[in-house]
């Protein structure tokens, strides 16, 4: 296939808008998968004969081997070419989720998530490259919202789709609804797309490679499974956690000593870039963790069913989606940093607001509560991404993207490991706490509505005042996770002063010549 330019421009028109779409259908699939599969889980442990550690490792897997190929994307697409390896993993992806859903067990079916893992690492940077150099300087902030929907709303939106597909059908279709995109994008791709220029004398890091691999790899593995294993009180989580840190050691020594390293440090030197990268972790911990804590909250505390927590849940993607249609005409007037500084005072406010929930919030309020969420979100993942790419290389794009992404899917493990360890811990905690006052000595005990309705003297009024006070306990326990990732957040604040301003790149026409404007 001939060279192209090292940085193809999209053709003006329909040419630039099918690569776009393309783009989007990849970022979707791979965006979707995160979360779609989590609530299909149960039906699938019972179809597939599995144990309830075994079933884990349909989740287990895909984010492993997602986590560990990322990080080599960029050396791929520049070796190899980007259209060549975006078309090979999107067809490889599709592929992978057809065969997960036709899984007759459960080893077929790890094996087919980690091959949807190791294809589908490569979706999201591609896409995100793609359209950062099919796009002028000054219509980046557009091209963002429109990937960032997909990146933002495919993890929002995965469990009320995985639910209403697993009830309405079957697990199976879980799997199966990414055919029709991946083959859009996969016809797209080779039709639409220009090859970019391949660099035939790039030589592969392996030691680097192996090294990072087995970090990220024993790191993950050790957040996935220290819940059920009780963390550090296992002898598998101490020596995945042994294991992580020589990987990463090995890592950054012979990366720092190297004349060809596998990770270009060279990107961490752009101010911008470095500072999104801390934004991108925090947007990893707030959008994840919280999603992890609200299912649970709905479905177990507030005793919602699985659609109407699938669609609370939902509600915050409505607010981002309005904040990515926004978002590009408002960089032309304020700052990036402006705009980041607010959407996560928004996020922070909120999630201090959800502190002080209880079962008697009403749906509504959960509702707006969530969309302005959602939108602070959307203020601060668009404007983050226009000015992590505003001053570093074109030749330096790819590895930026999958360093994003790679940190993104790092902090959001940490943060859900965090926040589910904490809630776990909590429970028991202010279960114990709350248990010293249920005793014969208690005013509140002896009202007539408490002492007729729950008689401690049997053993099903112990079992039901048990019941409300774990409730309670775990209610508590949300409360002080939501406030954890709310002082996550404020903290985040002051370091977008740390950004350049984008304002003039924004307004003015790029005179960049890998873009081609409409």
């Amino acid at each position: 296939m001939p060279a192209a330019a090292a940085h193809p421009a999209a053709v003006p028109g329909l040419r630039r808008n099918m690569v776009t779409i393309c783009a989007m259908t990849a970022t979707i699939m791979q965006a979707l998968d995160t979360t779609i599969a989590n609530v299909a889980l149960p039906y699938m442990q019972g179809s597939l004969s599995a144990s309830q550690d075994q079933i884990n490792w349909v989740l287990t897997s895909y984010i492993v081997a997602a986590a560990i190929m990322t990080a080599p994307v960029g050396w791929i697409a520049n070796r190899f070419g980007r259209k060549r390896i975006f078309i090979l993993c999107s067809a490889g992806f599709t592929l992978a989720s057809v065969m997960c859903g036709l899984s007759q067990d459960i080893t077929q079916m790890v094996l087919f998530r980690l091959l949807q893992g190791v294809f589908g690492a490569a979706l999201v940077p591609l896409s995100q490259a793609v359209l950062l150099d099919s796009y002028a300087l000054h219509e980046r902030a557009k091209a963002m919202a429109i990937w960032g929907m997909g990146v933002m709303m495919g993890p929002i939106m995965g469990p009320s789709l995985g639910a209403w597909l697993t009830e309405t059908y079957s697990w199976h279709w879980v799997f199966f609804v990414n055919l029709p995109f991946g083959l859009i994008t996969v016809m797209g791709l080779i039709i639409f797309m220009d090859e970019t220029r391949l660099d035939t004398k790039l030589q592969f890091d392996w030691f680097g490679f192996t090294a990072l691999a087995i970090g990220i790899g024993a790191l993950q593995l050790a957040l996935d499974r220290g819940e059920q294993l009780d963390w550090l009180e296992s002898w598998e989580i101490v020596i995945e956690f042994i294991v992580s840190a020589v990987g990463f050691y090995y890592f950054f020594a012979h990366s720092l000593t190297t004349k060809r390293p596998f990770v270009q440090f060279v990107i961490f030197k752009d101010r911008n870039f470095a500072t999104a990268l801390i934004f991108m972790a925090v947007i990893g911990v707030v959008l994840f963790s919280t999603m992890a804590l609200a299912s649970p909250l709905f479905q177990n505390a507030y005793g919602y069913p699985i659609l109407t927590a699938g669609f609370l849940l939902a509600t915050r993607g409505i607010g981002t989606f309005v904040a990515m249609m926004m978002v590009s005409r408002l960089m032309t007037t304020f700052e990036a940093r402006t705009l980041i500084a607010v959407g996560l005072s928004l996020i922070a406010i909120t999630l201090y607001d959800m502190t002080g929930w209880t079962a008697d919030i009403s749906v509504r309020a959960i509702a707006i509560n969530s969309i302005v969420q959602g939108y602070g979100i959307g203020l601060v993942f668009v404007p983050m991404t226009t000015a992590a790419f505003m001053t570093l290389p074109d030749h330096l794009r790819t590895d930026g993207t999958a360093m994003l992404t790679l940190v993104r899917n790092v902090a959001s493990s940490i943060g859900i490991s965090i926040v589910i360890a904490r809630l776990t811990s909590g429970t028991i905690r202010v279960h114990a706490v709350l248990a010293e006052h249920i005793n014969p000595f208690n005013d509140a005990l002896q009202m007539p509505n408490v002492a007729g309705a729950i008689n401690l003297n049997t053993d099903m009024g112990r079992a039901m005042m048990d019941l409300i006070v774990s409730t309670q306990a775990q209610i508590i326990a949300f409360s002080q996770d939501f406030e954890l990732v709310a002082l996550v957040t404020i903290c985040a604040i002051p370091l977008v002063l740390m950004l350049k301003s984008t304002k003039a790149a924004m307004r003015a026409p790029s005179t960049d010549h890998a873009t081609v404007m409409e």
